[in-house]
């Protein structure tokens, strides 16, 4: 994201360079930052050498700078990290020890509607469980995955139509991206309780999800599983997911 450094703050100028880090790039040069971000070399460089001080950034072989510890620290402190991730983790253990599979704890992120997204912040998954795209930490797309349409159903009419004036990326040729058919799969969530996807993220997988009721000081939550679809059995996966579903309510609860 290239910007003017005209009347822009040293916080802001720091956020554009850690924005430049992605999944698929936990490395760069300062050269490749400065094509990002657009800053002057001067600048550039004393913003570096501080974030590296303070621990957000860290030099790393080859003249390239990752991300540092420290942001890793100050993110454990946020409530989906102690409040929701840590008291989950026995319930998504549970949930893995009776499928099998991968899953997954996710809630809605994003500054507007248009550009949420689930977060995941929680995952198990072992040996035997099929590959995904997903990790702690990354992003996936609401319409596609069943944690995001779990969400989705979540969310009154305002927010969806704020949501809906966006195209939806096809991920694979069984994406639901129309805003119709799309509807539908949310009005099917709702009346059932839990959401699905069939191939509709990665080839060959299903997802079976569902949301938590609303809790107190922390965002909306899905937890789902993620199945080979050769051998899911979807009624019987929903009431894994819901039941561990109204288990880890119960604890949020109790806990707050």
């Amino acid at each position: 994201m290239v910007g003017s450094e005209h009347g822009e703050g040293v916080l802001d100028r720091a956020l554009r360079v850690l924005d430049c880090f992605t999944e698929d790039e936990l490395e760069l040069t300062a050269v490749d930052i400065g094509r990002r971000t657009g800053l002057a070399s001067s600048t550039l460089h004393r913003l570096l050498a501080t974030l590296v001080e303070r621990g957000l950034l860290a030099r790393v072989p080859g003249k390239r700078y990752a991300i540092g510890t420290r942001l890793w620290e100050l993110g454990e402190l946020a409530p989906v990290s102690v409040r929701l991730r840590e008291r989950a983790i026995p319930h998504l253990l549970r949930l893995y020890e009776a499928t099998g599979e991968n899953v997954h704890l996710a809630v809605l992120d994003g500054p507007t509607p248009a550009q949420s997204t689930a977060l995941y912040v929680g995952r198990v998954t072992g040996r035997k469980s099929i590959p995904t795209v997903t990790r702690a930490g990354g992003q996936g797309p609401l319409h596609t995955t069943g944690v995001g349409k779990a969400l989705l159903a979540t969310r009154d009419e305002a927010w969806l139509a704020q949501y809906f004036t966006t195209a939806r990326p096809r991920e694979t040729v069984h994406s639901i991206c129309d805003e119709g058919a799309l509807r539908h799969e949310i009005t099917k969530t709702r009346d059932r309780g839990y959401a699905t996807t069939r191939e509709e993220m990665t080839l060959g997988n299903i997802s079976v999800a569902t949301a938590l009721p609303e809790l107190e000081g922390l965002p909306p939550v899905a937890l789902g599983v993620v199945v080979h679809l050769e051998r899911a059995d979807e009624r019987h996966l929903a009431r894994l997911v819901t039941q561990a579903a109204s288990e880890l309510t119960a604890a949020l609860r109790e806990a707050r």
